[in-house]
């Protein structure tokens, strides 16, 4: 069975359910259009959700990579005076 039977099918079961539950009155909100409206709205908040996490995930690695450089100058600024040290004692070949 292909999908688009299949979401034929589904869709139809959806309104012959909405059609049902508005018959006795429990609902007239269960249709294929309110349904389709409620999944569009999720997926734009799930891609909200997905930019915010991506956006939190740039912000610590450039924390991270600003950190590290900090690391670095650092460590170069501390070493290189001792490397020049120990290479001023060492005898040249």
């Amino acid at each position: 069975m292909n999908t688009q039977k299949l979401l034929n099918m589904a869709l139809e079961g959806v309104d012959t359910l909405g059609y049902r539950l508005d018959q006795m009155g429990i609902t007239g909100k269960v249709n294929r259009h309110n349904i389709a409206a409620f999944l569009m709205a999720e997926q734009r908040h799930l891609e909200g959700e997905w930019d915010s996490i991506q956006v939190r995930l740039n912000l610590s690695r450039s924390r991270f990579e600003r950190v590290t450089r900090q690391i670095e100058t650092r460590a170069d600024a501390m070493i290189g005076p001792l490397m020049s040290q120990v290479n001023r004692f060492r005898p040249s070949h």
